[in-house]
């Protein structure tokens, strides 16, 4: 209430004595807002005017003070404002800097001075900066970087808990809530199923099978969306290439829903011979893609998955009819693909709807594919598996 009456005096006097040579100039100091987010990108200009034209240059010293601290906090672009000599306002300009530390909002406050006469009708800013970083389990560690955000842990362990004390942090134990060993990735040194994969590596730790399929009888690999009639003319370049090629366009797109898989040696057929070999050192990461195209210079990201061509040159899947068949590195038959009961030379690709557990339908006649022809390296809507 006193610095508005102080305002409304000071703004009557300047006016009502307008015609007189004592008057001392008035400067009022301006933001465009009070409340500004830590993650605000733009600058905040902090602006200083004075009521008449100024008849030589006015130096305004700046002093910032308050619970936020400068260089790590906010900077400042200097530390006086200049209005130039015919000209009645200048300004300096303040960045944010967004860090990540629970910490609370934070106030700058903004000083102006000189010290030459002027009248200040405000001479201090107080900007708030409203913290983005939250810390919900309140362990000190932010939820950004908090592997655990709900359940408090130390920084060692990023967040997480050792909920059964056995040294290894939950967010790296696949047996959390019982004591377990390193080497088992936090399990105990179990082999339920007695295959010699301990329990913590394997995918079927109930289910024998050996370690080449991380312990699964089979390996947890499928056939996910196949293309072997690649639609007329430039939509049916699959590969994107640039170029529409019949044979280079197919392609056969798997996923591997079990631990990482080596595929090394590993070989696609179709009824006539041997297609493609798996080069050393393809390993499919759990939960990942690989998409094998027949041919040309496949160009795209393709959901982050791993992309090859037939290293025959060619995967000629016969739309009028042909099997598909999958060999392991010991030529043991692990995958299969029947295209007779498809081959009605869709020109689109056959996906399973949905991705991975549903049975094989036509691409686009699928709604969530919103008339897309096929997805290689994708789900059928185009976003990534993982």
């Amino acid at each position: 209430m006193r610095f508005q009456l102080f305002y409304i005096l000071a703004t009557f006097f300047i006016i009502c004595s307008c015609d007189t040579d004592d008057i001392l100039p008035a400067i009022t100091m301006d933001v465009s807002d009070f409340q500004f987010d830590e993650n605000y990108a733009d600058q905040i200009q902090i602006n200083a005017s004075v009521n008449v034209p100024a008849d030589e240059d006015i130096n305004l010293t700046v002093l910032t003070s308050g619970l936020a601290t400068i260089d790590e906090d906010y900077s400042i672009s200097a530390s006086s404002i200049t209005i130039s000599e015919g000209s009645s306002s200048g300004s300096v300009s303040i960045a944010l800097i967004d860090d990540f530390e629970s910490e609370g909002d934070e106030t700058i406050e903004i000083d102006i001075s000189s010290n030459g006469n002027f009248l200040f009708l405000n001479p201090q800013l107080t900007i708030t900066i409203i913290d983005d970083d939250y810390d919900t389990d309140g362990d000190g560690i932010v939820d950004v970087n908090d592997s655990c955000p709900e359940t408090a842990g130390p920084i060692e362990g990023s967040g997480c808990p050792d909920t059964d004390g056995d040294g290894i942090y939950d967010n790296e134990d696949q047996c959390p809530d019982e004591p377990g060993d390193a080497e088992n990735n936090g399990c105990p040194l179990v082999d339920a199923d007695g295959d010699g994969v301990l329990d913590g590596f394997d995918d079927c730790p109930n289910e024998p099978g050996p370690a080449q399929y991380n312990g699964c009888p089979s390996p947890q690999i499928l056939i996910n969306e196949v293309l072997y009639d690649p639609p007329n003319d430039l939509p049916g370049d699959a590969n994107g290439d640039g170029t529409r090629e019949p044979q280079e366009d197919e392609f056969i797109e798997f996923y591997n829903y079990g631990g990482d898989l080596d595929i090394s040696g590993w070989s696609v057929h179709d009824n006539a011979e041997e297609r493609h070999i798996f080069p050393e050192g393809t390993v499919i990461p759990a939960g990942g893609v690989l998409v094998l195209f027949g041919g040309g210079t496949p160009t795209g990201t393709f959901g982050g998955s791993i992309v090859q061509v037939a290293s025959e040159g060619i995967l000629n899947m016969n739309n009028s009819g042909d099997f598909v068949t999958v060999y392991d590195s010991n030529n043991i038959s692990v995958l299969t693909f029947d295209i007779e009961p498809l081959s009605n030379n869709p020109n689109e690709s056959y996906t399973r709807n949905p991705d991975i557990t549903g049975e094989f339908e036509q691409h686009a006649g699928i709604a969530e594919a919103n008339g897309a022809l096929f997805s290689p390296g994708t789900t059928v809507d185009g976003s990534n598996f993982n």
